[in-house]
């Protein structure tokens, strides 16, 4: 396949790339490649039984966890606190509201 390939098919090749998908994108979805073959390699190594992969672009653990509910509060209590706050939000529109009418 490679025997048959010449310089100016690379160049007819490249022109067509720029062409379909912009100058302005191609640096942004070449680093976008870059990105998913580095995560690919490392999961690889992964499946392979290798050194474990760190990703540099993943977040912590941590922060992915979703914090835990507290167990004192029940979901009706949790439920009426979120409507009194929406209550008052409401309460500040309504007196905002008369304000913003009469500047």
């Amino acid at each position: 396949m490679l025997n048959g390939l010449q310089p100016w098919h690379l160049i007819i090749l490249v022109l067509v790339v720029v062409l379909l998908f912009g100058a302005k994108r191609l640096p942004d979805a070449a680093r976008s490649i870059g990105k998913s073959m580095k995560i690919f390699k490392a999961e690889t190594k992964d499946l392979t039984g290798d050194k474990p992969a760190a990703h540099e672009d993943a977040e912590p653990a941590e922060t992915k966890q979703i914090p835990a509910k507290p167990a004192t509060t029940s979901t009706d209590q949790q439920v009426a606190e979120l409507q009194r706050q929406l209550d008052e939000l409401k309460k500040q529109q309504a007196a905002d509201q008369p304000q913003k009418n009469a500047s």
